[in-house]
């Protein structure tokens, strides 16, 4: 049986990690993978911004629309400090028709998830399942 090391190993990589993306491999000591990961995923959200893309907010209603955005919100989200400066900067992008519009809410909901996998990426070298 695999035992998971305690959490003061592992959780100060991944915290770090979802705040700052690539800021948990700085941390561990892997500055080429940190910095491959925070060149990706700024570059994707910036991306996201300049074609015009909407940054997903909570809301209610059938099964379909809680899915899409609580899903899209938590993608928002785990981007860390990229999205709470742009939020706290004032960015609210209508939602409007337009393809160039809505690859960009895509590309900002994408560059939160990369970030997610980079904090896996971060957990599981920080526990010593992944050199």
């Amino acid at each position: 049986m695999d035992q998971t090391p305690s959490m003061g190993k592992w959780l100060p990589a991944v915290l770090v990690a979802w705040i700052i993306p690539g800021g948990g491999h700085f941390l561990l000591k892997r500055r080429g993978r940190g910095a491959l990961i925070a060149a990706s995923v700024a570059a994707m959200f910036l991306l996201g911004l300049m074609m015009r893309g909407a940054l997903f907010s909570p809301q209610n209603g059938d099964l379909l629309t809680i899915v899409i955005y609580w899903g899209g919100f938590f993608g928002n989200l785990m981007s860390g400090l990229l999205y709470f400066v742009t939020v706290w900067l004032g960015y609210a992008q209508p939602d409007v028709a337009g393809h160039v519009h809505d690859y960009g809410t895509k590309f900002l909901v994408a560059a939160g998830l990369l970030n997610v996998l980079a904090m896996v990426d971060a957990f599981e070298i920080a526990t010593g399942k992944k050199e």
